[in-house]
């Protein structure tokens, strides 16, 4: 179990800035050569801390909509429903809940009809209190600045540090504070695929 260092952040900020960016020209700028960039990456997706690369569409030159931010205060009970129902609409690309559990999200909606898609989304709940902001630009920059990466033990839920253990379970990488949370999980995870 290597720890991660400031290398492996200055990498996360680099392949945030351009995830097509060559393990060559990174290596350059951290100090190393490609193999060992291509080396940590494996490792970050390894651990669980890189989960894919994507790409970033400028939606406003495909014509996909008018961009709409939606903040909307939710019945709690209702919650899990509801963010299940705009997580899945297609025209919503972003999803926030606050901690004060409102909904918020973000997306493109056709120009025309703004209030009624929402009122579809919200269907069957009256209760709902929405606003809805018309979005003039969009800049998402992820930032890895202040960060600090920690990895949470697969059994107790502290962090694990450079005196962990880390096991492959099925395909799975799962790591682990100390050898008795190992123990404990692996022992639960074999009883579990005994029982099914």
């Amino acid at each position: 179990m290597h720890p991660l260092d400031e290398t492996d952040l200055e990498i996360l900020r680099l392949l945030g800035e351009d995830a097509r960016r060559p393990f060559s020209t990174i290596g350059d700028e951290v100090g190393l050569s490609g193999p060992a960039v291509s080396d940590r990456v494996t490792r970050l997706r390894e651990a669980g801390v890189i989960n894919g690369f994507t790409v970033d569409v400028d939606r406003s030159q495909l014509q996909a909509g008018v961009p709409v931010f939606v903040q909307a205060a939710v019945p709690s009970d209702a919650i899990a429903e509801l963010q299940n129902r705009v997580e899945s609409d297609e025209a919503v690309e972003h999803v926030f809940l606050t901690a004060d559990g409102d909904l918020w999200f973000y997306a493109r909606a056709q120009v025309q009809n703004v209030r009624q898609w929402i009122d579809d989304l919200f269907d069957g709940e009256t209760s709902v209190e929405y606003s809805v902001t018309l979005i003039d630009d969009v800049a998402w920059r992820p930032s890895f600045g202040g960060t600090a990466f920690a990895l949470t033990c697969a059994e107790c839920g502290n962090t694990v540090d450079s005196e962990g253990e880390s096991e492959r379970i099925d395909g799975q990488l799962y790591h682990f504070c100390c050898s008795s949370c190992q123990g404990r999980f692996v022992e639960r995870y074999d009883r579990f695929e005994a029982g099914a």
